[in-house]
């Protein structure tokens, strides 16, 4: 028996038994839709998903307009950081920087631009990849070129996370430590992993020809996961953060 809880819900699934993994596959398909699909209906198929619109791409309404701070410094970005490893340094959040900052969707921040940390009272040093708490920084889990960014839209539907071109068959590694928390078919994702990282993150890997690992086994970061599958002449993976059931931009916590 294994047993994982994510918020809102504790699901228990024995298996063979159908009737629980079907209850894990209501969950999970609303962890990966909820407040993602426009309209009063999203179908699954083709809602994980979707190619590189050629419209540009604009500001979240949230994040279009910079509030006024009282409190806060500017941090210069020096090579090698991510909006991850600034805002553990010092204790914000991500979405916090974020709206302070009035970042667009899909765009990933860049050396020597100055953001702005509010609340912070002195600017710090960020350590990338320190060999104490390396296991907390996120890994690409395939090397290749973005095929579709974060809140690309297809008519209603908008992409939860990235797409990553890669080759047929290409082996996929955990982005960070975890434990599986789904491992099948899911409508519109393919065959699809889900890691649940202990901290209330999730990583999910989407349009796989295989995987590797069993539900419920514990991961390490960079471990084969799972192999990249075709679609057409097209091979890529998809690739999500979440922190609960919500989606966030890759792109700010990947290096």
């Amino acid at each position: 028996m294994v047993e994982f809880q994510l918020p809102k819900l504790t699901t228990r699934v024995r298996s063979p038994s159908l009737a629980p993994k079907f209850c894990m596959i209501l969950y999970i398909k609303k962890i990966l839709y909820y407040g993602v699909c426009a309209g009063a209906v999203c179908a699954l198929t083709g809602c994980a998903t979707v190619h590189k619109s050629s419209a540009p791409l604009t500001p979240s309404p949230s994040l279009a307009v910079k509030p006024v701070e009282k409190t806060g410094v500017q941090h210069k970005v020096h090579k090698g950081e991510t909006l991850w490893r600034i805002a553990k340094t010092y204790q914000v959040s991500v979405d916090d920087i974020i709206r302070s900052n009035g970042i667009p969707n899909a765009a990933s921040i860049e050396e020597n631009q100055l953001i702005f940390i509010p609340g912070a009272v002195s600017v710090k040093d960020v350590v990338v990849l320190s060999s104490t708490d390396k296991d907390l920084d996120y890994l690409w889990p395939v090397k290749g070129k973005i095929i579709a960014y974060f809140q690309d839209r297809k008519g209603a539907s908008v992409n939860a996370g990235i797409d990553i071109k890669a080759v047929e068959g290409e082996v996929v590694r955990a982005s960070r430590d975890g434990r599986v928390v789904f491992a099948d078919h899911l409508a519109g994702y393919g065959q699809v992993l889900i890691l649940d990282h202990g901290d209330g993150f999730l990583t999910v890997y989407g349009h796989n020809e295989r995987l590797m690992v069993p539900l419920g086994e514990n991961v390490l970061q960079g471990q084969k996961i799972t192999q990249v599958a075709r679609e057409g002449n097209l091979a890529y993976l998809h690739f999500e953060v979440r922190k609960g059931d919500r989606p966030s931009n890759p792109l700010h916590y990947l290096p």
